[in-house]
């Protein structure tokens, strides 16, 4: 259950794909920007069915 997002930095604003592994179920976790390499909390919902949702990203001091 691994998929290829799309998402924004909170910080500098720039858009670049990601993977995300949903396997485990809803979770938070930090990843660097790759392009600012500022932290950027992730934050994974999954639905009743198991499939990923929605995917909220916020600065890591948020």
């Amino acid at each position: 259950m691994i998929d290829e997002i799309r998402v924004s930095c909170p910080y500098c604003g720039e858009t670049f794909t990601t993977v995300v592994d949903y396997s485990a179920g809803p979770q938070e976790y930090v990843e660097d920007c790759y392009v600012c390499c500022r932290p950027i909390q992730f934050r994974v919902m999954v639905d009743m069915n198991g499939e990923l949702s929605d995917v909220i990203t916020q600065q890591d001091n948020e």
